[in-house]
């Protein structure tokens, strides 16, 4: 028996399985039922708005959390608060600067477990071109069969982060100081997620 050849299988099939456990632990984007949306005090109401346009890139799997990764970039163009006069405001100088700064990312570095089925995703988010770190708790909302796409699996995620948007550069504090616009938002990211079984 050639036992210098079996060493090698073994050892490829080390180096194999590996790689092809990761690629199934990649999840495309459902964008008709995901978004990342937000909430703003204006005076005494909520005004509230989402991004119709933002991208993913996500590696998760609860056993190895080590590989796991999440990766969003969104256009900032593309914010919808159903008043266009207010969302051309928002995109502007005053506050997310689109025309120099036309995207907006965030980037994990770690994904570890917290309590209550939350995994705390941190890594830089960047906004007009300065980078922050950032922690997002997201819940693992479930995993199961699709039941309209046969041979899918779909999972959910959902999320919850406050940052004061002045410490990352979104307006000056004017609007603020007036009493106009809060510096406190609510960002809500809701995610349905999708892979082949």
């Amino acid at each position: 028996m050639n036992y210098g050849r079996i060493v090698c299988f073994l050892l490829l099939s080390l180096l194999i399985i590996p790689a092809a456990h990761s690629a199934d632990d990649n999840w495309e984007l459902d964008k008709a039922h995901s978004n990342v949306y937000f909430s703003v005090d204006h005076i005494f109401s909520k005004v509230r708005g989402h991004f119709n346009d933002f991208s993913t890139d996500i590696v998760f799997n609860p056993e190895a959390l080590d590989k796991s990764s999440f990766t969003f970039t969104i256009k900032v163009n593309s914010i919808d608060t159903n008043i266009s006069k207010r969302d051309k405001h928002l995109v502007s100088a005053d506050f997310f600067d689109a025309g120099k700064h036309p995207t907006m990312t965030f980037t994990s570095t770690s994904v570890t477990v917290g309590e209550g089925g939350v995994y705390n995703v941190t890594g830089k988010l960047t906004v007009k071109g300065k980078s922050y770190d950032s922690t997002l708790p997201l819940v693992l909302a479930g995993v199961k069969e699709h039941p309209a796409v046969p041979g899918t699996e779909v999972a959910g995620f959902n999320g919850k982060i406050l940052i004061d948007r002045l410490s990352y550069g979104i307006g000056t504090g004017k609007f603020y100081e007036m009493g106009v616009v809060g510096k406190d938002v609510e960002v809500f990211v809701s995610l349905e997620v999708t892979r082949s079984k």
